[in-house]
């Protein structure tokens, strides 16, 4: 097949290892062309978040506009978007549009504590995006405010709050259990058709910034080239446990630095 097209609709990460940036660094290392909206632009390192600056919803929409005007989409993720008024915007967006594999990343706060979605625009995820994403990302503290409970604390907790995520209007659900702790790092893939559990050991790092921008781009990335979800979440976590293993490698920032996306080249 050509080369695949990915846009990624998310945040600035004036460090480097999250968000937009991280995005297209996954795309290029997993042979997709990287296409970007950006919806904030954000003052962080790996010591944290400082400040927040979202990009106007009428911008975030040109952008989106522009695009889909003149380049084929195959794939499209979603990460940071800042506050209501932008989720309702990208929304009207991929209802005009239609791409064919939406990835959300439910992001809500640093890895640090900053928030990084306003908390009265948590029902405009669950109400205008579920029903148009392929697949959502949430890890449990996440999946717990979409659902308004507690963050799981067990497999069969996650398993049952995919299940009511689905119910909720998702097309498909990836459970992400890194907060459960232990040797392992378990996920639960909750579709329609079926659960599947991915897990591996944990890689000992601290360096683990992006993670989850990093596995919902490559995500969207690998979809166009795998037959359905199991077997692309399976190449997408093998991408990320490297760029994890790998990470030691990089010496970026005093703090929290990001995984090393180009692992395979250098």
């Amino acid at each position: 097949m050509s080369i695949p097209h990915a846009l990624t609709i998310a945040g600035s990460d004036s460090g480097g290892g999250a968000g937009i940036q991280a995005d297209l660094k996954t795309f290029s290392a997993l042979g997709a062309y990287g296409m970007s909206v950006l919806t904030a632009l954000t003052a962080q390192n790996t010591q944290g978040v400082s400040a927040v600056h979202p990009v106007p919803a009428d911008f975030v929409a040109a952008q989106l506009d522009a695009v889909f005007a003149d380049i084929r989409v195959d794939a499209l993720k979603l990460g940071m978007l800042a506050n209501a008024v932008i989720i309702h915007a990208v929304a009207d967006g991929l209802r005009r549009y239609a791409p064919q594999y939406v990835v959300l990343d439910t992001v809500m706060i640093a890895k640090g504590g900053h928030p990084l979605l306003q908390a009265d625009a948590v029902g405009a995820i669950r109400s205008a995006l579920l029903p148009l994403a392929s697949l959502i990302t949430p890890n449990l503290p996440e999946a717990a405010a979409l659902l308004g409970c507690a963050p799981a604390d067990s497999e069969d907790a996650m398993r049952a709050q995919g299940r009511a995520l689905l119910a909720a209007g998702a097309q498909a659900v990836l459970m992400k259990g890194g907060h459960l702790g232990g040797a392992e790092s378990p996920d639960w893939l909750i579709t329609p058709e079926g659960e599947t559990r991915f897990s591996q050991l944990r890689v000992a790092t601290r360096n683990t910034h992006g993670t989850g921008c990093t596995l919902s781009a490559a995500l969207a990335a690998l979809r166009p080239r795998h037959a359905d979800w199991p077997a692309t979440v399976a190449a997408a976590r093998d991408y990320l446990h490297a760029a994890l293993q790998a990470a030691d490698r990089l010496a970026v920032g005093q703090g929290i630095g990001p995984v090393h996306h180009f692992h395979a080249w250098w």
